[in-house]
């Protein structure tokens, strides 16, 4: 099982790597690691398990967060109380993209960021990614709001980009009022 320990410090310089691009069929590796990413996500979302484990919360994941340069994240997204979504994007890439930028009212987390940072990160509210599945289909993936969010938010991990990098150091809430906040 996957500890938070196991996740990359923002600290650690191979969180500055851009990864590299995935061929298919995927190693036994490859699958494996995405099983277990997807099961630390779920358990850290399940308050019992998260203390019971000591696991950090978490929506989404980058391979990269575990030392592995390769273009994949997963996203586990909690409906309703135990009930979960979950996506694998592999050699993911924004399409499209809505004008409107949202944030995060309280802030966004990472599970590489083990510390409070205030500013904004400016997002997009919709956007529409095109990746490809565990078995090497293409697909096309829409997501709004909080989705969205993660979304970029992982994908940046798979450029190097933390989203640290996103805030103005001289202005954390730097134009604030043009975004709307979730």
């Amino acid at each position: 099982m996957l500890k938070t320990k196991d996740i990359l410090d923002e600290k650690d310089k191979r969180l500055r790597v851009i990864s590299k691009e995935v061929t298919f069929p995927l190693t036994k590796e490859d699958k494996e690691t995405i099983n277990i990413m997807i099961e630390y996500l779920q358990n850290s979302q399940i308050d019992e398990l998260a203390e019971k484990y000591d696991l950090r919360p978490g929506m989404g994941l980058s391979a990269i967060q575990l030392g592995i340069a390769k273009r994949y994240f997963v996203v586990v997204n909690e409906l309703e109380e135990g009930e979960f979504e979950t996506y694998i994007l592999i050699n993911p890439r924004i399409i499209s993209n809505s004008m409107e930028e949202i944030y995060v009212a309280e802030g966004e987390g990472c599970l590489s960021v083990n510390r409070p940072v205030d500013g904004i990160i400016p997002r997009y509210a919709r956007v529409t990614m095109e990746a490809y599945d565990i078995e090497g289909r293409k697909i096309n993936v829409r997501a709004r709001e909080e989705l969205a969010i993660c979304f970029q938010h992982e994908l940046d991990h798979l450029n190097g980009i933390l989203f640290t990098d996103h805030i103005d150091p001289k202005n954390p809430f730097k134009n604030q009022d043009s975004m709307r906040a979730i």
